[in-house]
C-alpha cells in the first residue's frame, strides 16, 4: 500500500553541490590564499633574509637563522630600542584602557538589561547610534576637550577615550537579556540579596564568556589603534607600537629614499617590527580561544 509520504517528491536538502558549488567554494579559497596566506607566508620569510636576498632570493623560502639575528639586532638597535618603549607603551594604554572598560562596561550593560529605570530605552538607543559612529570621527572632539583641559601628551588622552566601548555594553546587554535567568536574579532578592550582591554574587559570575569576549575584542581594538594616539601623543617617547611603526617606515630607504644612513633600516627589519607588533594579539587570541567561543555562542538560545 502506498503511502502519502512515499509519493511525495523527495525534498532537496539546500546547499552548495555540482560544478556551481565546487567553483564557488574554489574562488572563496583562492581570494583567501591571495590576500591573507601568501602576504603572511612572504612576511614570516623575509625576516629571515637579507635586503638583497630578499630581492633576489625565492620569496617564499626561508633565509637563514643569522640573517634573523642581524635584523632583531637592527630592530631593538634602533633609536636606543625605541621599539622596546613602544611595545611598553602600547601595553600601559591597551590594559588600562581594557580595566576601565570592563568595570563601566559589564555593569552597564547588567543595567540596560535587567534593571528597570527613568531614560533606560533612551540611553540604549543611544549606545546603539554611538556604535555606528565610526571612531575616526570622534578624534578631533575627543581632541579639543583634552586639550581644553590639558591631557594631550599624557597618557590618559589615550587611554580614556579607548576606555569608551559601546559595543561592548550591548553585547553585554544582549548576553544578560538572553542568557540569565531572572527567577534566578529574583530569588536572590527574595533571600535578602542587595542588588550589589545579586550583581557580583550571580549574574557577574554565569557573565564569565561574555566578560572575556568583550575583554579580547577591547584589546584588539586598543592594540591595533593607530589615530587616536597618533593625534594625542606629540612626543615619540609616548607612541604605542602601531604609531611607532610610522617612525620605521620613514627610515626605510625603500619607502623614503631620503633617509638612507646611520639610523636607516632595511625592509626585512621593518617586515620584523610589524610581527613584533601583532604578536602581542596572536598571543591573546591563543590562550583565550576557548572562552572566545564560549563568549560567541552565549546569549544564542533564551534561557
Amino acid at each position: 500500500m502506498t503511502t502519502l509520504d512515499s509519493r511525495l517528491p523527495a525534498r532537496r536538502t539546500p546547499g552548495l553541490s555540482g560544478w556551481s558549488g565546487r567553483t564557488i567554494v574554489a574562488v572563496v579559497v583562492a581570494i583567501f590564499v591571495l590576500f591573507f596566506v601568501i602576504p603572511m607566508l612572504w612576511l614570516l620569510f623575509a625576516v629571515t633574509k637579507s635586503a638583497h636576498g630578499l630581492i633576489v632570493d625565492n620569496p617564499f623560502l626561508p633565509g637563514s637563522f643569522d640573517e634573523f639575528a642581524r635584523n632583531w639586532n637592527e630592530l631593538f638597535g634602533f633609536q636606543d630600542g625605541a621599539i622596546g618603549l613602544w611595545v611598553g607603551n602600547s601595553a600601559i594604554y591597551t590594559v588600562g584602557a581594557l580595566v576601565i572598560t570592563l568595570v563601566v562596561s559589564i555593569p552597564a550593560g547588567y543595567a540596560l538589561a535587567l534593571t528597570e529605570f527613568r531614560l533606560r530605552q533612551t540611553l540604549l538607543v543611544i549606545t546603539l547610534v554611538v556604535m555606528l559612529i565610526p571612531n575616526t570621527a570622534l578624534v578631533l572632539p575627543i581632541f579639543l576637550e583634552l586639550n581644553a583641559v590639558g591631557l594631550i601628551g599624557n597618557p590618559l588622552s589615550v587611554i580614556l577615550p579607548m576606555s569608551f566601548f559601546p559595543f561592548g555594553v550591548y553585547l553585554t546587554y544582549i548576553y544578560f537579556s538572553t542568557s540569565v535567568p531572572r527567577d534566578l536574579l529574583a530569588a536572590a532578592r527574595i533571600d535578602g540579596a542587595s542588588e550589589l550582591q545579586v550583581f557580583t554574587r550571580i549574574a557577574l559570575p554565569l557573565a564569565a564568556p561574555i566578560v572575556a569576549l568583550v575583554a579580547f575584542f577591547s584589546f584588539v581594538q586598543n592594540w591595533n589603534n593607530f589615530f587616536l594616539p597618533f593625534v594625542m601623543l606629540p612626543s615619540s617617547d609616548g607612541y604605542p607600537v602601531q604609531v611607532g611603526l610610522t617612525s620605521l617606515l620613514a627610515s626605510t630607504p625603500a619607502f623614503n629614499p631620503s633617509s638612507a644612513g646611520a639610523q636607516s633600516v632595511q625592509l626585512p627589519t621593518l617586515a620584523l617590527a610589524t610581527i613584533v607588533s601583532v604578536l602581542p594579539v596572536l598571543i591573546v587570541f591563543l590562550f583565550s580561544q576557548r572562552f572566545l567561543v564560549a563568549g560567541m555562542t552565549a546569549g544564542g538560545t533564551k534561557e
